[in-house]
């Protein structure tokens, strides 16, 4: 087999994290192509996170000030339980003062437009489903079949979801994801004229309400339940779903789901990697995103790590134009990401567990814990999130300013 030309690399998937991952390797010097089974790369999905972290990262490609100009005025979150009653607050203008740069939180269709829009016109090819066939090692390239045939390639960027098929045939014997125990929802509202609609969550038994506001006048809601997989609404209708289990909560809740356009709720089971990988690569194969550690998303961390994993994986190939060779670099990429993948994923099923709780004892014991943590100043309590958001790119790393004038 002939050897793949130089810093060649493919990407499968082009979500966020294989963007991301497109956008980082070219500046380092990859020519890259990215390949996505979808017809399209049209707007799907809902609202997202992105938090200091993760727009720390994005600054390295160009595109930290165009996710910021998203950003919505918040003022205060507060948790509560469903008879309005608040348990917790934290200021949003705290998580800025303390780390530099809001949460920010947007469509993903607008993160995606934003990443697209820094690759020239045919790095991303949409309606391609390719296969990894052969990882490769130090002697030969990975190889992929594509719709045009076999294809070697230097580089593999696996970013190629929760149920990565690349996954599975690099690691044979992983269990792969387990459901989590609850499904979610969600949707994008316009925000009703004359309604103040609560920021924050609203914590019940087994279940949960969350509302965001969005730039635009919009509101993104997501909830989530706890119950078996594969189990939708009856009649298919989930925003009735919705109101089914959650019209009973406090005002304005039920008015706000009930704005919702029924076509336009998505129902997701949520299910994650709860056995780390023993390697985020083998041979020339790098896996990213939920491919390497899908997560639940009680801590709005999951597109973030697909990012961070994104710029890590770039600064540790950088030494390959140098002659290094590849396997170690790929290496150095998993030891950096897969402590702190770990760390974050625990810290969500953490989270998770709370919220689980439905015996009336457990659920008094959790609330009681949660108002008297939200007595603390507020500069503990957003302290508390530092573990997750207060990263930064490897040292060395030098911030991108916008190409494109955003």
């Amino acid at each position: 087999m002939t050897r793949a030309p130089e810093r060649n690399a493919v990407v499968i998937g082009a979500g966020i994290g294989g963007l991301t991952a497109a956008l980082a390797l070219r500046q380092r010097g990859w020519r890259v192509a990215v390949h996505e089974r979808a017809a399209s790369l049209e707007p799907v999905g809902s609202g997202l996170s992105v938090a200091p972290n993760a727009l720390r990262a994005l600054d390295l490609l160009g595109v930290g000030d165009r996710i910021r100009a998203h950003a919505a005025a918040h003022g205060e979150a507060a948790l509560r339980r469903p008879s309005g009653r608040r348990l917790a607050r934290t200021s949003t203008e705290g998580i800025t003062r303390a780390y530099g740069d809001p949460i920010v939180v947007l469509h993903r269709a607008e993160l995606v437009a934003a990443l697209v829009e820094q690759l020239p016109e045919g790095v991303v090819r949409t309606g391609s489903a390719v296969r990894l066939v052969d990882p490769g090692d130090a002697h030969r390239p990975a190889l992929l079949e594509t719709p045009a045939g076999p294809v070697p390639a230097e580089l593999v960027v696996a970013a190629d979801g929760l149920r990565s098929a690349s996954r599975a045939l690099l690691f044979p014997d992983h269990p792969g994801p387990r459901y989590a125990g609850c499904t979610t929802w969600r949707t994008i509202v316009p925000r009703p004229a004359g309604v103040r609609p609560p920021l924050g969550e609203t914590w019940g038994r087994g279940a949960l309400v969350g509302t965001i506001p969005l730039a635009e006048d919009r509101l993104y809601l997501y909830a989530a339940a706890w119950t078996p997989p594969g189990a939708p609404a009856a009649d298919g209708d989930e925003r009735a779903e919705l109101l089914r289990r959650f019209g009973g909560w406090f005002d304005p809740l039920p008015a706000l789901l009930a704005a919702a356009d029924p076509a336009a709720v998505l129902r997701n089971d949520v299910w994650d990697l709860v056995d780390p990988l023993p390697a985020f690569h083998r041979g020339r194969v790098a896996l990213l995103g939920d491919a390497a550690h899908a997560m639940t998303p009680f801590q709005g961390q999951g597109a973030c790590q697909a990012i961070e994993d994104a710029v890590v994986l770039a600064h540790h190939l950088a030494a390959r134009a140098e002659g290094g060779e590849l396997e170690p670099l790929l290496a150095r990429y998993g030891d950096d990401r897969l402590p702190r993948t770990t760390q974050v994923a625990a810290r969500s099923r953490q989270v998770a567990r709370l919220i689980a709780l439905r015996a009336p004892l457990a659920v008094a014991a959790r609330d009681a814990l949660l108002a008297l943590a939200g007595r603390l100043p507020d500069a503990l309590v957003v302290r508390a999130a530092a573990p997750m958001i207060d990263w930064h790119p490897p040292a060395g790393d030098v911030a991108m300013r916008p190409a494109r004038g955003f």
